[in-house]
């Protein structure tokens, strides 16, 4: 390292940046984030370069800065910028100095959240998987292997920023990093390897010398001088504090709604709550840094959402997937926004004092020696709304409701009281795919045990085997019938997440775990044979696992297969099996333009299990969203000339028997004038028939009913 620790605490103590010329000096103290000696109040909105697109992103940041948003914050994702060892990659959506400079262009500042691990709903946390596969290696802990490319990989960021002139140091946007995330979940699990790993991800960060602060999130006992940041739904209610009297209270998570996962409904949350809460950690916890999670969500393209999560990703937050305002929730928060800078320069001022107004109201009054006054009255009853008396003046809050008074007197925003009007996303037809002539199919092949040449005499966990190349691993074998043909019982243990059993090339069975409940068993009943007998079964990941501790000893795919007749049960796990990664399709790259017409594609058929379809459309006229309602089909993926939009799973229904989601975004940026080249593969049967292309809009505004 270039500095000491020593020297490191010694220098952010006093709270003396290293700045270059044209940069700024960016310090803190107990009361805020400070940019050349001057108190912030920050509101801050999570954006994701990759999952947006390069041509969104000046639109994406101009809407939040209009929503009241000072600073973009991002994760940084490993890997998609690492995906070999030594090799990078920061081209179209990885180009997150592209998306820096965009930020910068706008006049916002930035938050970067580096992590390396990142969870984020992001397959395997945002670790690349070769990291997996490094001798010895332990993630997250005091393990010398993966602290070397974590290291590594955080060198490469700071000094690439560094190398843009990015750091606000440098005279760019970056005012604000974090160093790995939410690690006090999983600490415990690593015994005493937890606390030296927590002081050595901060000393090393620190020793970049980056010119601006580190932090870090869900880490009570970050080390000085990284300053501990609350993730969560109720800061105001949650957040222990600053763990040092010289460190501001930040929030760096407040969640607008929540991911959501195949199976389930989505979780919304009130633009009333999230401007309540945000109001309670200002005037209770001191609050002055606060990041919306998600500002904008987007889309998890290709294979990158974590295990079960769908495709959409934060579609409830002020922007929606597609970058349009999503109202109340943009309008109220812009408001919240305008009410507290109002009073900003008074709130940054001083700490303030706490006055009771009954048994569950309480003021919140801010009172500089200039006479400056603010004051911010709580109503924490969730059942009745109530008049109170604050400075010889009466003042209805509805209940669960926060008032804002910038000087004291008059109420500019009640938290509870909405007056952005509600506007409604409507999807319009477009284009429709209804006739057969418009379709052609090729069926995937089922590979049989002599046609492989990885073999093994046990069952290979799916993504040691696999090594992320694929969602889908074949295991196959084959058995002897010596009498004449049977009924047998095929009994799969899985470890998750999908499972297809093939006998002799016909399907007999599909079955699939759940989130946070991978393991099922697939039974069914089979005609074997007399003679050899080809069993093929297809596990199939969607996405990898992205919590928890100890993420390199996760195991999924097949556990056990066993055959029973009548007779006996023949348990067929110890026989030699065959593998192949992938699928034939995915290996000639037939969703691509120009390899598409190396296969042969034959006409529209009956609709059977793992089935590419392929068709061609114009872009629909206007400049709206386009997604592809794909309500009609089952599970797979579907790329649009060459570019993947995504994981589809239109059949695992929720517990109300809706699809948890039926339209998939297509960006404009995928698309050209005509031609437009629409290939899908599909696991189980679903109609591409009802398939449509659609644009997307929102209605305009209209008032609560």
């Amino acid at each position: 390292m270039d500095i000491s620790w020593s020297v490191a605490v010694a220098l952010l103590m006093v709270m003396v940046m290293v700045v270059s010329t044209g940069g700024a000096n960016v310090s803190y103290d107990g009361r805020s984030l400070m940019i050349d000696g001057e108190r912030k109040m920050l509101f801050s909105g999570s954006i994701h370069y990759p999952r947006s697109t390069p041509d969104m992103w000046p639109s994406l940041i101009s809407k939040a800065k209009e929503g009241g948003i000072d600073v973009i914050e991002t994760y940084v994702f490993w890997n998609l910028h690492e995906p070999q060892p030594g090799q990078y990659d920061f081209s179209g959506r990885r180009d997150i100095v592209a998306f820096m400079k965009q930020i910068q262009a706008q006049g916002l500042y930035a938050c970067l959240r580096i992590g390396p691990y990142i969870e984020g709903e992001w397959t395997y946390g945002g670790f690349p998987f070769w990291l997996h596969d490094v001798p010895g290696v332990v993630f997250r802990s005091n393990n010398e292997p993966f602290k070397f490319y974590m290291q590594n990989f955080t060198t490469k960021i700071v000094n690439l920023m560094k190398s843009e002139g990015l750091y606000a140091s440098q005279g760019g946007p970056i005012i604000l990093s974090q160093i790995e995330n939410e690690y006090q979940n999983v600490e415990k699990a690593f015994g005493e390897d937890g606390p030296p790993y927590v002081s050595w991800a901060a000393e090393m960060a620190v020793g970049l010398q980056t010119g601006v602060p580190w932090c870090m999130c869900k880490q009570d006992d970050a080390p000085d001088p990284v300053i501990n940041a609350c993730n969560g739904l109720k800061c105001g209610e949650t957040f222990t504090g600053p763990n040092s009297p010289n460190k501001p209270s930040i929030w760096t998570e407040n969640w607008t709604s929540f991911y959501q996962v195949y199976g389930q409904n989505a979780t919304l949350r009130s633009a009333e709550d999230m401007a309540y809460h945000v109001a309670l950690f200002i005037a209770r916890k001191n609050g002055t840094f606060i990041n919306y999670y998600m500002y904008h969500g987007g889309t998890n393209f290709g294979r990158t959402a974590a295990e079960y999560m769908i495709t959409s990703y934060y579609d409830q937050a002020p922007l929606d997937e597609y970058g349009l305002i999503r109202q109340p929730k943009w309008g109220h928060l812009k408001e919240l926004h305008e009410a507290v800078k109002l009073c900003s320069e008074t709130i940054l001022s001083v700490f303030p004092s706490m006055q009771s107004l009954g048994e569950q109201q309480e003021a919140y009054v801010f009172s500089g020696d200039s006479g400056a006054c603010a004051a911010f009255l709580v109503n924490m009853d969730n059942t009745k709304s109530v008049v109170v008396q604050f400075q010889n003046s009466s003042y209805e809050l509805p209940r669960k409701s926060i008032s804002i008074l910038p000087d004291c007197k008059t109420v500019a925003f009640n938290t509870a009281k909405v007056s952005t009007q509600f506007n409604t996303r409507i999807t319009i037809p477009a284009i429709k795919f209804d006739t057969a002539e418009k379709w052609e199919q090729f069926e995937e092949v089922i590979p049989q045990f002599d046609a492989t040449t990885l073999r093994s005499d046990v069952l290979l966990e799916h993504m040691n085997t696999t090594k992320d190349v694929s969602d889908y691993l074949w295991y196959t074998s084959s058995i002897q019938q010596d009498s004449m043909e049977q009924q047998s019982t095929l009994s799969v243990k899985s470890l998750g997440h999908v499972l297809h059993a093939f006998v002799n090339g016909e399907h007999v069975g599909s079955l699939h775990g759940r989130f946070r409940n991978t393991a099922f068993t697939l039974e069914g009943a089979v005609s074997l044979n007399e003679g050899t007998n080809n069993i093929s079964l297809l596990s199939a990941t969607v996405g990898l696992p992205d919590s928890g501790s100890f993420l390199e000893r996760r195991a999924l795919g097949v556990k056990s297969v066993i055959i029973e007749d009548s007779k006996e049960a023949n348990n067929i796990t110890s026989l030699s099996w065959g593998y192949q990664v992938g699928l034939l399709g995915e290996k000639l790259q037939i969703y691509s333009l120009e390899e598409s017409k190396s296969v042969n594609w034959s006409s529209l058929g009956s609709s059977q299990p793992l089935t590419w379809y392929k068709s061609v459309f114009d872009a629909p006229k206007g400049d709206d969203p386009v997604a592809l309602n794909l309500g009609s089909m089952g599970k797979g993926e579907a790329w649009v000339n060459g570019q993947s939009i995504g994981r589809y799973w239109v059949s695992f229904r929720t517990l109300a028997g809706i699809p948890s989601q039926t339209w998939y975004n297509v960006p404009r940026s995928f698309l050209q004038p005509g031609d437009n080249l629409l290939v899908l593969f599909e696991e189980e049967t679903g109609n591409p028939l009802d398939i449509t292309v659609d644009t997307i809009s929102v209605t305009k505004p209209s008032l609560r009913k």
